[in-house]
């Protein structure tokens, strides 16, 4: 389990020199779109959920609906973000074949960033984040869902802020424009969870 001080540290380090978080071509620059939320999303997480399990079984050890479909009325890319946790990331032939057999892609492999891999689906489309145990970062998604469920404010900062910087609907830009926004929102997120010193 990470310490409260891991749960509230970003790490913005550039990968090691030399090597790429990109299995096979790296993404190419690809447009989004902001849609208004949609009462399915819900519903298509549960099936994939139903999926992972039926792949994974018991090596599943936790899945979560993340990002901004996870969180009721929020505009977002209609792109369905889950937190898989298994034993050891780095042990991919325990995982990686049985979600490639239900049509999940390896993209992104990043042991040296908490043990990150990403798996992607078409349709429905869906990212699928996997982490260890004693990961930070999805209990940062799971805090930043949760504070955006429970604060209409925030939830509506969050979404005009979407909608603004995602203006030329370009991906490449869209997640560094609303950095500071996010971690603005995070940093409320850790205050009411207790975790700030």
């Amino acid at each position: 389990m990470p310490t409260a001080a891991e749960i509230i540290a970003f790490d913005d380090s550039p990968p090691p020199p030399g090597l790429s978080p990109w299995v096979g071509t790296p993404e190419q620059p690809r447009r989004i779109e902001i849609v208004e939320a949609d009462a399915d999303w819900p519903r298509t997480f549960a099936a994939l959920r139903d999926r992972l399990l039926d792949a994974l079984g018991e090596r599943a050890l936790q899945i979560e609906h993340v990002g901004s479909t996870s969180v009721p009325d929020l505009a977002a890319k209609p792109v369905i973000d889950i937190d898989l946790t298994v034993a050891d990331t780095d042990d991919e032939d325990a995982y990686v074949p049985a979600l490639e057999a239900r049509g999940f892609v390896l993209r992104v492999r990043e042991p040296w960033w908490q043990g990150h891999r990403c798996l992607v689906l078409a349709a429905p489309a869906a990212n699928l984040h996997v982490w260890p145990p004693d990961s930070a970062e999805p209990v940062r998604h799971r805090l930043f869902r949760d504070h955006l469920r429970g604060n209409a404010a925030d939830r509506e900062l969050y979404a005009r802020t979407k909608r603004a910087v995602a203006v030329d609907g370009l991906m490449s830009a869209y997640n560094a424009r609303k950095q500071r926004v996010v971690r603005e929102i995070s940093a409320r997120a850790f205050a009411a969870a207790g975790l700030l010193p």
